[in-house]
């Protein structure tokens, strides 16, 4: 543990702890910019409305402001609000006037900053300005001021201009933004807590399918299930066919290793009886000589056959495609030069695109007994079509291979005859009689299908091999 990397020991090892961490970091990202977002938010609308509450106490004086002669003002009696009648309220309105300025109550006590006089319906907003409070201490104030003129009996050359201001504490929407900030905080962990939790919930839910599938396995492992279920969701379907098709390919395997070693061993019973019992019966030299050669070359025959079985049968899943051409000019080639009397010619059709996904072994053995069939009765020509076959999604292309040749063909009577071990399409052709039958089981292997038929090209036997989509 010590000789491991930081970052290694510190990156979570379970697919859920990696998505709960991803996901927190992500909702706290989110609620701090969501928080820092509303409170900007809070204190543009908290500046503009201080600025609109200025301006409406402003315009709610001048409505009740009234003038006496010589220019002298009555104010209303009932201001807009309460705290303009407190002293110290942090509230206030002022009327500056040519002659002098007037205050409500409110403002007897601080020193309020000095107002000019603004021009008829000139409209400003100012602050934070400073001031003296009632206690000495400075402070700041926000001011929202109009100019207005009043002409009595609507005379211009009387005309008095003055300016109505209402000033406001600065500390009004900082204890505002406080109080705002603690609900808002407080509001948001408690969001933050609860979408955690949901967020877990949600996270348990959604890997639910994987511990499923964690919980098939071990049953598989155990020996409780023979393979996988196939009620799963889309997206972990591909994992579970190819771990069941795993499962069935190993399976496969070892009970053809079972089977291959038990049919050689019964095969070679016979061979060796026979020679247990020429050497209990004495038999001379000579004569025992010739049996041992004969039954020497019975078991070497036996021998291969069961090789050549055991081969044939190694689908391999998830091997890298193969071209084709290549494999099949080799194998030609040397047939070529084999039936060299005959004279016969092997003709390709390869798609380029055409791919063989096993073992290069499989292949071999599956173009060389075709092929080699083909050569053995053809009389002169041979014709090896390759093209992909069906298609499924998720899956790599099938695979079509056929092999034609222009002699006599097989009768439809004769086909299942053929494809079986030890039988000979003709006994007076020398064979084995495999090499149909490891054909056979070659493309069993890979889940395909062999047919037998006769070229509507040539005019002989016809050898069709069809796999499937991600075979």
């Amino acid at each position: 543990m010590a000789d491991r990397p930081l970052s290694a020991r510190l990156r979570p090892r379970s697919l859920r702890a990696r998505q709960l961490l991803a996901a927190s970091i992500g909702l706290l990202a989110f609620l701090a910019l969501a928080g820092y977002a509303l409170d900007r938010a809070f204190i543009d609308v908290a500046s503009e409305g201080q600025r609109e509450r200025l301006r409406n106490y402003v315009y709610s004086y001048a409505g009740d402001i009234e003038f006496l002669r010589g220019g002298e003002i009555y104010p209303s009696e009932s201001p807009p609000d309460d705290r303009f009648l407190r002293p110290g309220s942090g509230l206030y309105a002022e009327v500056v006037l040519p002659s002098g300025t007037w205050t409500s109550r409110s403002a007897s006590g601080p020193q309020l900053p000095e107002a000019p006089m603004l021009s008829a319906r000139e409209e400003k907003f100012e602050g934070p300005l400073p001031m003296v409070q009632s206690n000495g201490t400075p402070g700041e104030v926000y001011r929202y001021g109009l100019g207005l003129v009043w002409a009595p009996d609507g005379r211009s050359e009387e005309e008095f201009p003055y300016t109505i201001y209402v000033i406001e504490d600065a500390g009004i929407v900082p204890r505002q933004l406080r109080v705002f900030r603690a609900a808002l905080w407080v509001n948001l962990g408690v969001a933050g807590v609860i979408l955690l939790l949901l967020q877990g919930l949600i996270v348990r839910w959604s890997l639910w399918p994987l511990r499923r599938v964690e919980q098939e396995l071990v049953r598989v492992q155990r020996g409780q299930a023979e393979r996988m279920g196939t009620q799963h969701p889309h997206e972990l379907q591909p994992l579970t066919e190819s771990i069941n098709a795993l499962i069935d390919s190993e399976r496969e395997h070892l009970a053809r290793q079972r089977n291959t070693m038990s049919d050689l061993a019964h095969s070679l019973k016979t061979p060796l009886a026979v020679l247990r019992s020429r050497l209990d019966a004495g038999t001379g030299d000579a004569e025992l000589r010739e049996e041992v050669e004969t039954q020497l070359q019975r078991m070497s025959d036996l021998v291969t056959y069961q090789l050549a079985r055991a081969a044939s049968s190694g689908h391999q899943l998830f091997s890298a495609p193969i071209e084709i051409e290549p494999h099949a000019e080799q194998i030609v080639r040397g047939l070529e030069k084999i039936y060299a009397a005959k004279g016969t010619v092997c003709e390709f059709e390869i798609d380029p695109s055409a791919r063989f996904h096993g073992e290069p072994g499989d292949l071999q053995e599956l173009l060389g007994n075709l092929l080699e069939n083909a050569f053995k009765w053809a009389k002169s020509r041979v014709l090896l079509t390759v093209r992909p076959g069906d298609t499924a999604p998720n899956r790599r292309p099938g695979l079509v291979l056929i092999v034609e040749d222009d002699g006599p063909g097989i009768p439809p009577d004769r086909v299942a005859a053929v494809l079986q071990r030890g039988v000979r399409g003709d006994e007076r052709v020398q064979g084995h009689g495999i090499g149909l039958s490891i054909v056979q089981d070659l493309v069993h292997s890979y889940r395909g299908e062999l047919s037998v038929g006769r070229s509507e090209e040539l005019g002989g036997a016809c050898f069709s091999v069809r796999l499937p989509p991600g075979f």
